[in-house]
């Protein structure tokens, strides 16, 4: 079962009170991304109370978010009624740094005229040759020209971001019910360890006083890219970059692995995943992929569409 809906998400209409098993969702950030409207605010704290209200007693949530307005979010999320289980870390190495070269800009400041010393190819979004919107541009690389321009080349006010945070919930468990209680009731209230396990290398030494065959537990960590640590503890998935989906414009898209692995981790099949911001559909791509249902709602058309053909395109190729 598969209902997605081109409106706003506020209210979730026509879903029951304590019907769904568990959320997924990448809200807006609120650190207007790129400049689009839709990021300048968080989600209003009424969203989640109409999630708290349509989840299962005991139901787990995974919801995105951004470093530098996490802590507004939990609190949102925690005022609402929900318990903050642990934060997630999907780490990944090519993060783009959000700055710019003091140095330059002091020389702008004293009236100095910076030197020009070669130039760049810049390529503004996810992937080369990709949607329309999508452009490279020759940009000029300058050098400081004044003393204390030159003593800062370089200097800037932020770090890489090498990580985005996943927040999980869970809506209480009914009161009087211990969590066997809230699984035979409700089929909801654990996560799925056993689906989510990471495998063992080939010719990696099975480690701890009972070894599971099936690996180990899945830590809070999700890398994008592999270490020589003796033995990898964290699941793996890159990055979206190159997508055959050419007509894929959205800024923020999450790649289908990476759903796929959030998806398994608080839901069993045959279970129903809400998504209140689809965005261009990753989520709903998953659920089906991994047999469970969906509920999805995105208000911009162009998103919209984007996911709906997605999710059609891959219920067609399931065939």
């Amino acid at each position: 079962m598969i209902n997605i809906f081109n409106k706003d998400c506020l209210g979730l209409e026509n879903i029951k009170k304590e019907s769904v098993d568990c959320l997924i969702t990448d809200p807006p950030y609120g650190i207007n991304y790129q400049g689009n409207d839709w990021d300048k605010s968080l989600p209003p704290q009424q969203i989640w109370q109409d999630c708290l209200t349509v989840l299962k007693p005991g139901s787990f949530g995974l919801v995105f978010s951004s470093v530098r307005l996490m802590h507004r979010l939990m609190v949102n999320l925690e005022d609402t009624g929900f318990i903050i289980k642990d934060v997630l870390f999907w780490a990944n190495l090519n993060g783009m740094p959000k700055n710019r070269n003091v140095g330059i800009n002091i020389d702008k400041e004293l009236g100095y005229k910076s030197k020009v010393i070669g130039e760049y190819k810049y390529v503004q979004g996810y992937k080369k040759n990709g949607s329309e919107n999508y452009f490279a541009k020759n940009k000029q690389i300058f050098e400081p020209s004044s003393d204390i321009g030159k003593k800062y080349n370089g200097a800037g006010n932020g770090i890489k971001p090498s990580y985005e945070p996943i927040i999980l919930v869970q809506k209480p468990l009914e009161k009087g019910l211990n969590v066997a209680q809230n699984v035979i009731k409700y089929g909801v209230g654990v996560l799925n360890l056993e689906d989510t396990r990471i495998p063992y290398a080939k010719d990696d030494t099975k480690v701890g006083h009972n070894p599971h065959p099936k690996g180990r537990v899945c830590a809070n960590i999700i890398r994008s890219d592999s270490t020589n640590d003796g033995y990898d503890k964290f699941f793996l998935v890159s990055k979206v970059r190159q997508s055959k989906d050419s007509f894929n414009y959205h800024p923020t898209l999450k790649p289908v692995n990476l759903m796929n692995h959030l998806v398994k981790l608080i839901s069993f099949e045959e279970q129903t995943i809400l998504d209140p911001f689809m965005g261009s559909g990753s989520t709903g791509i998953s659920t089906i992929e991994n047999k469970r249902k969906f509920i999805g709602f995105e208000l911009d058309k162009g998103y919209f569409n984007i996911a709906e053909k997605r999710i059609n395109d891959y219920l067609m190729k399931s065939k």
